[in-house]
């Protein structure tokens, strides 16, 4: 290739982006969309009996010396290798761009694990002949424990 030559670029209207990413149909962009969706309602009462059954929070009066931190839903549809829908996912998140350093938390992580990872420990496991115990990766997240106490809205 020479210094010169043009570089070699497709082009794809914005309605063909959106319909190859299935963003425009499936993920609402309002709240009024997903009342109207039982899909998306389905996925939103998974999220809440997940977090009771993990008992996650606790129910309090709002604190008047306290920050509390707002949350908000996030929804989700994912998609099969073949570009159909695969499932809706509703997470309900805490708007941590409100937090500050050192007042209401200390850090702030999500752990990822590789596939390569999670199949050498498997194979490390299966050598050395060690237990095995497995969480639920859909809410891996709520097994943590913190050291302080957050409120949230």
């Amino acid at each position: 290739m020479d210094v010169d030559d043009e570089p070699v670029r497709g082009i794809r209207t914005l309605a063909d982006v959106y319909e190859r990413a299935h963003v425009a149909q499936e993920e609402p962009c309002c709240f009024e969309e997903v009342e109207a969706h039982q899909g998306w309602k389905q996925a939103m009462g998974d999220e809440i009996a997940m977090i009771e059954k993990n008992n996650t929070w606790e129910l309090v009066p709002r604190p008047t010396n306290r920050k509390v931190i707002g949350v908000k839903w996030d929804y989700r549809a994912k998609q099969n290798t073949d570009g159909s829908l695969n499932k809706l996912k509703a997470r309900l998140v805490v708007k941590g761009f409100s937090q500050k350093y050192g007042l209401n938390y200390m850090e702030t992580f999500a752990p990822v694990a590789r596939l390569d990872t999670i199949r050498l420990l498997i194979a490390l496991a299966a050598q050395k002949q060690w237990k095995i115990h497995q969480l639920d990766v859909k809410s891996a997240f709520l097994n943590g424990f913190l050291e302080e106490e957050i409120y949230i809205d």
